[in-house]
């Protein structure tokens, strides 16, 4: 009989040692003086069937209400008070919030209960053991964090779906005006330098107001003003035990200096090699596109006609799989820099991927039409990439990875189909959370952000020549959107939350390349035969007057992004209040504990 709510479900190997189990148990209900967690944990009993083999080391991990509600003072939840402002939950004045009713059983969300008990996981530290017990090999140092635990975390769900559902709406309105665009002579593409106009105008407008909307989302939520948590050192990171003179505890210390020489004499040119290779695999995709050329050319027909397709959709395929592989090297080579904070190990992770990813997939397009200079294999290339691209997104997000979960969890299906049909009641918790060990591990919205942006990147750069490229990314979104929520409802386990309060370096990322689509739509409008016709004699006033206006352009977009406050004036008058309240609140103990010295002293 389960004596408490269960939020969070802890799986360690099958051959886990006794001793190492025992010591990490001890270290999770401890009480808090003693460097414990003091959480409630319970071994999970055996399944239905015993006939196969199961992992006995899973247990159900929960918490007392008193234990949740210190746990959120100390993490700084922001929780919505009675004056509608939002406020930092404190356990004093716990009835002055909205919501707080009883004991406040239902005053957190799952989700935020299950943040309380991960960061008590994660913040837990090695007392004066040595060595995990059973496993001499694995040393610990005092304060030394469980690693085993730090895999279980999610970034952001609600920003990323909230970021998908904007995009999908802001993209509307260039479907339809690309839509008319589409259906005029190609042939005459400097009828589209209206259309890319909007294009630099609307890049800006939908990413600053996209600020607004996850501020006003993050103030909801009682993230937008939550402080950041000092950062421990990443699981991951090793080094000479040292001394920490911020924290004043022992934890290991790595030279900055060397790191600085693994990135710069080891990763840098293994980036610029893979960014050779993918130069090299760009030459070979156009000598396969001028062989089908050729023969069309000789002998134009229908299968010739088709042929023209093959080298386009070949060359997006490989380029998903060089993505893929170049995705795990980047993971390693990020790991064996050895960062120390989780922060600065996503920011190289991110830079590494986004400049070969950049690269691999706009390389030749840019080529096309700077080099080339042909449009028409620009049109083509462009939507053989795109449209080839989102069927492999979409195969290799969803249905791939749930065909390998009905493969793993068959067994368990069946016998959970056969205990409702039989019994017609609702799945035993034992049997629920057993079935949810086989799925696989969702490791965070990485890859879906990474997909956006280069989306973001086939409708921004080359709008001018194919406007049907918003219409494409629209229906690619809606179907998105579906099968995220699959994968993450019946594919995936469910992610921890982590409360953010944007969508962080990815919104770098993004007005990043709305620059770089500026100086892309101005290129191609400058290489426009109606715009060529103005400067008939000297080509170099034509390269001057287009950067004159690529840099014209620039300033009215950063002049929109002054004029566009990231937060809603509603929002920074609240916040300013909130401000001045707690001021006045610091003036009021000041003054008050003055006064009681005064009397002391008297």
């Amino acid at each position: 009989m389960m004596t408490f709510t269960p939020l969070l479900v802890l799986e360690l190997a099958s051959d886990t040692k006794k001793e190492a189990i025992a010591w990490l148990l001890s270290r999770m209900r401890d009480q808090q003086q003693n460097g414990g967690a003091e959480l409630i944990v319970e071994q999970l009993g055996p399944g239905v069937s015993t006939q196969e083999k199961e992992n006995l080391n899973i247990f159900l991990v929960g918490a007392s209400r008193q234990r949740l509600l210190s746990g959120a003072e100390e993490i700084g939840f922001f929780k919505e008070f009675k004056d509608g402002s939002m406020r930092a939950f404190t356990c004093t004045n716990k009835y002055d919030f909205k919501d707080f009713k009883g004991d406040g059983d239902s005053f957190f969300s799952v989700a935020e209960c299950q943040y309380i008990i991960k960061h008590e996981l994660d913040t837990l530290r090695a007392k004066d053991e040595t060595h995990v017990p059973g496993y001499t090999q694995a040393k610990l140092y005092p304060g030394k964090s469980l690693n085993d635990i730090r895999h279980y975390y999610g970034e952001g769900q609600a920003l990323y779906f909230g970021f998908l559902q904007y995009f999908t709406f802001a993209l509307v309105p260039f479907a339809v005006i690309g839509v008319p665009y589409y259906m005029f002579d190609w042939e005459g593409y400097d009828k589209h330098v209206v259309l890319a106009v909007f294009n630099l105008v609307w890049c800006t407008v939908i990413l600053e107001l996209w600020k607004q909307f996850s501020a006003s989302l993050a103030y909801r939520w009682g993230t937008l003003s939550r402080k950041k948590a000092f950062e421990e050192p990443r699981p991951g990171f090793h080094g000479i035990l040292g001394f920490n003179p911020v924290t004043g505890r022992e934890e290991p210390l790595y030279p900055n200096t060397k790191r600085q020489l693994r990135i710069y004499f080891v990763s840098l040119p293994f980036v610029l090699l893979c960014l050779y290779l993918s130069f090299c695999v760009m030459m070979v995709y156009f000598q396969m596109e001028s062989l089908v050329l050729s023969i069309h050319d000789e002998d134009p027909t229908f299968c010739s006609g088709v042929l023209l397709f093959i080298p386009s959709i070949i060359y997006a395929v490989v380029i998903e799989i060089m993505n893929f592989i170049y995705r795990y090297a980047a993971e390693f080579l990020t790991e064996w820099e050895n960062h120390r904070l989780e922060s600065s190990y996503q920011n190289h992770l991110v830079l590494k991927v986004l400049v070969f990813n950049f690269f691999n997939c706009f390389a030749s397009l840019f080529f096309i039409a700077f080099i080339m200079q042909d449009m028409v294999l620009l049109r083509q290339s462009l939507a053989t990439l795109l449209i080839t691209s989102q069927i492999l997104n979409q195969f290799m997000e969803a249905f791939l990875p749930y065909w390998f979960q009905r493969r793993r969890n068959k067994m368990m299906i069946h016998k959970v189909r056969k205990i409702r049909t039989l019994e017609d009641k609702e799945l035993p918790l034992v049997e629920q959370v057993r079935l949810e060990t086989y799925m696989s591990t969702y490791l965070g919205t990485f890859d879906d952000y990474l997909e956006l942006f280069l989306l973001f990147g086939y409708v921004s750069l080359f709008s001018c020549v194919y406007p049907l490229a918003a219409v494409l990314v629209v229906l690619n979104n809606i179907t998105e959107v579906y099968s995220d929520a699959f994968k993450m409802c019946h594919v995936f386990k469910r992610p921890f939350t982590d409360p953010a309060a944007d969508i962080g370096v990815w919104q770098l990322a993004f007005e990043t390349m709305s620059v770089i689509a500026v100086v892309t739509n101005c290129a191609l409008i400058g290489m426009s035969p109606h715009v060529k016709a103005y400067f008939p004699d000297s080509e170099t006033q034509l390269i001057l007057w287009t950067v004159a206006v690529e840099h014209v352009l620039l300033a009215f977009k950063f002049i929109l992004t002054f004029l566009i406050p990231d937060v809603p004036k509603h929002i920074q008058i609240k916040l300013a209040r909130l401000e001045f309240e707690s001021q006045e609140a610091l003036k009021k103990k000041k003054m008050l504990e003055a006064s009681e010295l005064s009397k002391t002293i008297q």
